[in-house]
C-alpha cells in the first residue's frame, strides 16, 4: 500500500507515532489463514518494538524514543505494506506457480489520458520482466490474475482509502480472489512526471509486492519503502531488486532469436569496448568479440560461454588496467572485475564503491590512458581517479564541456594505441580527441564499423 499520509507538523507527536504505527507497522490480513482479530491484536510493548524496528531498519538512532529524525521520517510519503518480512501473515518466498500472467485495467483515472495509463502500466511491468522470464498479458474482459483499479475510500476489500496525501495504492501478494490485485487511490493527483506522485514509479513499486516481494533496506532499490521519484529515461531496475525477483523466478531465459550483431553494418554501435594490449574487446547486446590485427575471431560469442560466472546481460561499459592486469565491465550500478578471464573474489561491487553519488543509475562508456593514469567514466562526463579512488575535483562536467564538438550521449570508448588518441562511439560515429588537449579532432569522424577496419 504506496505511501502512508504527510503530516502535519502541527499533530502531537504522539498521535502521529500511534496512527504511523497502526499504519505502516499493522499487517493486514492478507493471508486468507489469518483471521482480523488476530492481526489487530496489539499492546504498547508491541508498538514500542515496531518503533525500535523501524528505527533500525532505516539506520536510525533512538532506541525506542520519538526523536526528530524519526518524527521526520515519520512524515515521507512511503508503502504500507510491512517491512518486515518475517510477518507470519506474508509467507516466505510466496510466488505465483506460473510465468504467464494476465492483467486488466478495470478503470481510469481522470488525471491522465487512457493511453498515458496503459504505458504507465505496461512500462511497470517491463521492469519486471525484462530481468525474469515472467511474461504478461493484457486482457480487456473477465478476471485477470491481476486486477488493477483505481478506488476511493472504502470500496470493498477491508483496506479503505483516506483522502489525497494518504496512502496512495495497495497490492496484495500472489493468490486467488483478491490475490494479486492492486487498487489505486483515485483521490490522488497521478502524473506522468516528477510532479506530485509518478504512475509508474508507484506502479512498478507495487508490482514488485504483487510478485511476492518484501521492502528493502536498500535505499536505492526500487522496493525500499520511502516513496522517491526515478527519473524514466532508461531506467535500469536496481541490482537489489534484481536479486530479489530472481531468487524467486530465476533470470531471464536466453532466446535463439537474439540477432548477431554483423560487424561491418554501417549503422553498427558497440556497447562497450576494452583495449587489451592492443586488442580489442568489443560487447554487443548479450555477445561479444575479440578483434587483433593479424587475426579476427568471425563469430560473436555469448558473453557468459566466454565468461561463465557473469550474467548473461548486456555490458554497458568496459576498460583493461595494464597496470592490474585486471579487465573491468560495468552493468546497472555492479562492476567486475577478471584477470585471465577468471572472476575475482569480492565482485561485483557496487559504483558508491567507486565514489560516486547514489543517484547514478550506470555507466555509459569508460576508457583508460594507462600513460597518463587516467580513467574517464561518461555519466555526465565524470572523471575517476584510479589512483586514489575518489571522483576528480571539479566533476562530473557535462561532455560537451569536456569534448567540445560532441553533443550526442556516449555508446562507447576506448584508449587506441595505434594513433596515441581516445575514440569515442556515439550514435555510431567515431571522434578522436588527444588527451592533452581533450578537444574533438572533427576531420576523423567516422562510421562506427571503421573499428572493425571495415
Amino acid at each position: 500500500m504506496y505511501f502512508s499520509s504527510c503530516v502535519k507538523m502541527n499533530v502531537f507527536i504522539a498521535s502521529v507515532f500511534f496512527f504511523w504505527i497502526l499504519a505502516v507497522c499493522l499487517p493486514f490480513p492478507l493471508h486468507p489463514k489469518i483471521t482480523v482479530g488476530t492481526v489487530w491484536k496489539r499492546s504498547s510493548a508491541s508498538l514500542l518494538n515496531k518503533l525500535k524496528y523501524m528505527q533500525s531498519f532505516f539506520n536510525l538512532e533512538g532506541n525506542g524514543k520519538m526523536t526528530s529524525e524519526t518524527f521526520e521520517l515519520m512524515k515521507q510519503p512511503r508503502c504500507g505494506v510491512p517491512d518486515m518480512a518475517e510477518y507470519h501473515f506474508f509467507p516466505r518466498k510466496i510466488k505465483w506457480p506460473m510465468l504467464d500472467l494476465t492483467y486488466r485495467i478495470v478503470n481510469y483515472t481522470l488525471d491522465l489520458s487512457w493511453e498515458e495509463v496503459d504505458q504507465a502500466m505496461h512500462e511497470a511491468f517491463q521492469v519486471w520482466s525484462d530481468v525474469t522470464p515472467l511474461h504478461f498479458t493484457r486482457i480487456f474482459n473477465g478476471t485477470a490474475d491481476i486486477m488493477i483499479s483505481f478506488e476511493s475510500k472504502e470500496h470493498g476489500d477491508i483496506v479503505p482509502f483516506d483522502g489525497p496525501l494518504g496512502q496512495l495504492a495497495h497490492a496484495f501478494p500472489p493468490g486467488d480472489n483478491i490475490g494479486g490485485d492492486v487498487h489505486f487511490d483515485d483521490d490522488e493527483t497521478w502524473t506522468s512526471d516528477s510532479t506530485d506522485f509518478n504512475l509508474f514509479v508507484v506502479a512498478a513499486h507495487e508490482f514488485g509486492h504483487i510478485l511476492g516481494l518484501h521492502h528493502s533496506s536498500d535505499p536505492e532499490a526500487l522496493m525500499y519503502p520511502l516513496y522517491t521519484y526515478r527519473g524514466l529515461k532508461e531506467f535500469v531496475l536496481p541490482e537489489d531488486d534484481v536479486e530479489g525477483i530472481q531468487a524467486l523466478y530465476g533470470p531471464k531465459k536466453r532466446t535463439s532469436s537474439a540477432i548477431i550483431p554483423q560487424r561491418c553494418d554501417p549503422n553498427f554501435s558497440a556497447d562497450a569496448v576494452a583495449d587489451i594490449h592492443g586488442d580489442k574487446i568489443i560487447f554487443k547486446d548479450i555477445f561479444v568479440w575479440h578483434h587483433n590485427y593479424q587475426m579476427i575471431h568471425e563469430d560473436w560469442m555469448v558473453i557468459d560461454s566466454v565468461w561463465p560466472e557473469l550474467p548473461n546481460f548486456q555490458i554497458d561499459a568496459a576498460y583493461y588496467s595494464p597496470e592490474k592486469n585486471l579487465l573491468f565491465l560495468f552493468r546497472g550500478k555492479r562492476y567486475w572485475a577478471l584477470r585471465d578471464y577468471k572472476l575475482l573474489s569480492g565482485y561485483p561491487q557496487k559504483l558508491y564503491n567507486l565514489g560516486f553519488p547514489s543517484y547514478v543509475q550506470r555507466i555509459d562508456a569508460a576508457f583508460y590512458d594507462a600513460h597518463a593514469g587516467f580513467l574517464l567514466l561518461f555519466v555526465l562526463s565524470c572523471s575517476y581517479d584510479e589512483r586514489f579512488h575518489s571522483i576528480e575535483h571539479g566533476y562530473p562536467k557535462q561532455i560537451k564541456e569536456e569534448f567540445h564538438g560532441i553533443i550526442h550521449k556516449v555508446d562507447a570508448a576506448y584508449h587506441f594505441i595505434r594513433y596515441g588518441c581516445h575514440i569515442s562511439l556515439t550514435h555510431c560515429l567515431l571522434w578522436s580527441s588527444f588527451c592533452q588537449k581533450l578537444k574533438v579532432n572533427a576531420g576523423f569522424q567516422k562510421s562506427g564499423n571503421k573499428i572493425w577496419d571495415c
